[in-house]
C-alpha cells in the first residue's frame, strides 16, 4: 500500500476512534510526534491505550491528552516529569502497566516483526515476572488491579520471562527527513522509540520536519523504510525543549 501524503496532522490522524490503541515516538520530550498529538488534543477521541516510554509532561506531548482525561492505560518505562500522570495513577483514575525499558523496546519489535512472543531476563526473580505490579489503584490507595504472573522457563541454566509483542491500532512518530514514499531518516537521538514504534502500528502516521521526493534520501542513510508507513505529513522544524531544566549561579564550579 501506498504512503499517504496528507496536507494537515489533523488530516494524518483521521480514524483514531476512541479506545484506539497508539504506539507513541519519543524519550521524555525528545522526537516526540508533538504536531499528531495536538491534533489528536483538537478531536474528542477518548478512552486510549498508549504505549509509549513516557507520558510527556503536565502541558506538552502525552500530556495534553493525559490533562484531558483522553487516556485509559498506559504502558510505558517511567512516570517522568508529569506530575498529572503521577496523580491520577495514584488515585486510580489511569491504568499503568510499568515494564522495562528494554522489554518495551523489544516488545515493540517484536509486534512489528510479526512475532508474538519472546522469552528475556529482564525481570525474572521480581513482580516484573511474578507478579502483583499495581496496574490500577483504588481511590482509597489499595490495589484494584496487579498484574499477573508471567509465564517463565530456563534455557540452559538460566531462567527467562515470557513477554507479548505489541501491536498498536495506530503509531504516530516523528523523523527529520521523510519521503513522499514514507522513508524516514531520524536526527539522532531523536531516533529513540520512533522506528520501534512505527514497526508496531497497523496503521503508522509520520510527521517529519522535511518531506522530499523519491530518491532524494541515500538508501544507505534511510532508518526505516517506508513499507512501515502509511501516512506522512510535513509539519516542518520542530522547536527544541527541555524537559527539566537544572541551572546553578555563575560562576559556581561545585
Amino acid at each position: 500500500m501506498a504512503t499517504e501524503v496528507l496536507s494537515t496532522p489533523a488530516d494524518a490522524v483521521r480514524g483514531v476512534t476512541d479506545g484506539a490503541t497508539l504506539a507513541v515516538g519519543g524519550f521524555g520530550l525528545c522526537g516526540i510526534p508533538d504536531a499528531l498529538i495536538d491534533a489528536l488534543a483538537a478531536t474528542d477521541v477518548t478512552d486510549l491505550e498508549v504505549f509509549s516510554n513516557n507520558c510527556g509532561v503536565d502541558d506538552h506531548g502525552l500530556g495534553i491528552l493525559l490533562a484531558a482525561h483522553r487516556i485509559r492505560r498506559v504502558t510505558a518505562s517511567y512516570v517522568g516529569e508529569n506530575k498529572e500522570f503521577a496523580r491520577q495513577y495514584l488515585s486510580g483514575e489511569l491504568e499503568v502497566e510499568l515494564t522495562p525499558q528494554g522489554t518495551l523496546a523489544e516488545r515493540l519489535r517484536a509486534g512489528g516483526a510479526g512475532i508474538p512472543a519472546f522469552f528475556t531476563p529482564a525481570g525474572v526473580g521480581s513482580p516484573i515476572a511474578d507478579g502483583g505490579l499495581p496496574w490500577r489503584y483504588a481511590t482509597d490507595g489499595s490495589v484494584s488491579l496487579a498484574s499477573p504472573p508471567k509465564e517463565t522457563r530456563v534455557f540452559g541454566d538460566k531462567r527467562y520471562v515470557l513477554e507479548e509483542g505489541i501491536r498498536a491500532d495506530f503509531a504516530l512518530v516523528h523523523a527529520h527527513v521523510g519521503d513522499t514514499d514514507g522513508n524516514l531518516v531520524f536526527d539522532k537521538a531523536a531516533m529513540n522509540f520512533n522506528p520501534l514504534a512505527a514497526m508496531a502500528g497497523r496503521i503508522t502516521v509520520a510527521q517529519v520536519e522535511h518531506l522530499v521526493q523519491p530518491g532524494e534520501i541515500d538508501p544507505a542513510h534511510v532508518h526505516l523504510p517506508g513499507v512501515f508507513v502509511q501516512r506522512i505529513v510535513e509539519t516542518g522544524p520542530q522547536t527544541p525543549r527541555i524537559e527539566k531544566r537544572t541551572t546553578r549561579p555563575a560562576g559556581d564550579a561545585r
